[in-house]
């Protein structure tokens, strides 16, 4: 008798303990996810999307801005047709014009699925309709079938400043997201905080009228009011373009900032998109080249490494090259003039004039790779500019102390060395601005719904004196004037400018019939405006920047001129 009460006893604990334990996992481990699940069942919720706020250009017009636009969607226990009737009607509003009838056979297949899924009660048809096709919808007078109001995103100049604006598509969620240029780099504050509405819902799903329900409003996303001249970003696509066809290029890039304040006015590249249906396009089309791509700068460099020689007192600009009279060799290496022709005891002025790359080399000897490089990493070669775009690269300079005597000679006339247009810019900016560094700047203000916030120019350090740089402005105004791209001067406009041809590196060797021409330049050049860099690949009618990127820059500085009202001087 003692035995069975304990083997009953025993057998009862052994059932407690495993109650126990069962009751331990659904109330502890699996306790919150159950939770979920019941919640689930009376509970129904969405996220209510906060507008998009727009991209302005100066003058308060709009760049990029939020349009309206509808989500279709279907009540499944409201519809009263037969689904495939439903979907006969539907597909053509979803498809081109054009669409081919397989197209439409496959949309309507589509829509059909979806109104036939099974323990659903809502689910979504088609996403960004246009109000248009929406009324078109709603005459049909079909049951079951509603809209949602969504936004879009509209760019009302094009492809107009595409690579400055990027565009908003999709993330791995389905949710919108900017990419690229400004939508990129400011996607947080332009997104603003989604909203969410959450409502109990009885056992067929249906919201219940008296029923419990939290909403937690949306706040908007503010607007950007940016530096961009839309008139002068117009004129920039429409000459970029016409010079590309013009001078058979492959791609080109342009950029106007104001160096004092290092406000971006325009950008443009070509080949260009259309943000608002950058689907249709390749990714290779979507990179920003002003900020993303690096290149061997060629002789625009020179005005950097001139300076650099100038401010470290290593030459003066009377100073004269003692090795001028005919080729360099370095190494096992001969540096070349690039017309194959030599002045003796040239000025250091001279040497910027005729863009005499031996002569530049003494520069580079003179003021020693270690200075050089200070100089250059001062200006802002090898680091980012921290422009407010998405996408930007920083190439790095060799490492200092590591230069030898062919690394020297060649950096100093801008080959071996690669930076980015938006560097460039910005250090030639410099030698504008009295020998200060700015960092440039697209956005100007931030701008909520009941309030605005400034955003400050980045003025950064004095890179070189203003001696210097009224020094290398005269060079480059003398060689604006007397250069080898004279025959496209403006006469009677004090431009300071440099051309610039480099050779592209091809498997290991430079190529001599393609080539990166460029010209930079600023003006006036005692009070600039404007610094202006315009950069073409691969041009086909001539290699050579004085015959194709320097009659460019003159083609859109002429009308740059009318519009800031500068007047030629006597």
């Amino acid at each position: 008798m003692q035995t069975r009460l304990k083997l009953v006893a025993a057998f009862f604990l052994i059932i407690f303990v495993v109650l126990l334990a069962r009751l331990f996992f659904w109330q502890i481990i699996r306790g919150k996810d159950l939770s979920a699940q019941a919640r689930d069942q009376y509970q129904s919720g969405k996220n209510i999307g906060a507008p998009r706020g727009n991209i302005l250009a100066s003058d308060s017009t709009w760049l990029a801005a939020r349009g309206e636009a509808w989500l279709v969607y279907a009540s499944l226990p409201d519809i009263k047709e037969n689904p495939r009737k439903i979907a006969d009607k539907l597909a053509p509003f979803f498809l081109e014009e054009e669409s081919e009838r397989t197209d439409v056979l496959l949309e309507v297949e589509r829509i059909y699925s979806l109104l036939t899924k099974e323990e659903i009660v809502w689910i979504p048809i088609k996403h960004k309709i246009s109000t248009e096709v929406k009324r078109n919808i709603e005459a049909l007078g079909i049951a079951g079938i509603g809209f949602e109001q969504q936004e879009t995103r509209m760019y009302p100049e094009a492809s107009s400043a595409a690579h400055l604006l990027g565009f908003v598509g999709k993330d791995a969620q389905g949710e919108d997201i900017g990419y690229f240029g400004l939508e990129g780099y400011y996607n947080a504050p332009l997104s603003g905080k989604p909203g969410f509405l959450g409502r109990e819902r009885d056992a067929r799903g249906l919201p219940i009228g008296i029923g419990d329900m939290t909403e937690v409003t949306a706040i908007a996303g503010v607007d950007l009011l940016t530096h961009i001249d839309k008139t002068i970003q117009l004129l920039l696509d429409e000459k970029l373009s016409e010079g590309i066809e013009k001078y058979g290029a492959v791609g080109g890039t342009a950029v106007v900032m104001n160096p004092k304040n290092g406000a971006v006015l325009a950008m443009s590249a070509y080949p260009s998109y259309d943000p608002a249906s950058y689907s249709d396009f390749g990714d290779t089309f979507f990179k920003n080249p002003i900020v993303s791509d690096s290149f061997e700068p060629g002789s625009i460099f020179k005005v950097l490494v001139m300076a650099a020689g100038l401010d470290s007192d290593a030459v003066e600009p009377d100073t004269k090259c003692e090795i001028c009279d005919g080729p360099l060799k370095v190494d096992k290496y001969f540096i070349k003039t690039w017309n194959n022709e030599y002045t003796p005891d040239q000025t250091m002025l001279d040497v910027i004039v005729h863009s005499d790359n031996v002569g530049m080399s003494y520069v580079g000897q003179k003021t020693g790779a270690d200075t050089l490089y200070d100089y250059l990493d001062a200006f802002g070669i090898g680091k980012a500019t921290n422009v407010d775009l998405q996408g930007e690269i920083e190439p790095k300079l060799r490492e200092k102390g590591t230069w030898n005597i062919v690394d020297l000679a060649t950096t100093s006339f801008g080959q071996g060395v690669v930076t980015t247009p938006i560097q460039m810019v910005r250090a030639v900016g410099a030698i504008a601005n009295d020998g200060i560094l700015v960092t440039p700047q697209v956005v100007d203000r931030i701008l909520g719904e009941t309030w605005g916030e400034d955003i400050k120019p980045e003025i950064d350090e004095r890179v070189i004196s203003a001696k210097t740089a009224n020094e290398v402005t005269a060079m480059m105004v003398e060689a604006a004037k007397n250069g080898e791209s004279k025959w496209t001067h403006l006469r009677g406009f004090n431009v300071a400018g440099k051309t610039g041809t480099a050779q592209i590196p091809i498997a290991g060797h430079y190529d001599e019939e393609r080539t990166i021409a460029s010209f930079v330049g600023f003006a006036p050049a005692d009070d600039p405006d404007f610094v202006m860099l315009i950069t073409l690949r691969e041009p086909s009618s001539s290699p050579w920047a004085s015959e194709t990127a320097a009659p460019l820059w003159y083609n859109v500085a002429k009308d740059l001129f009318i519009y800031f009202g500068i007047q030629p001087t006597k």
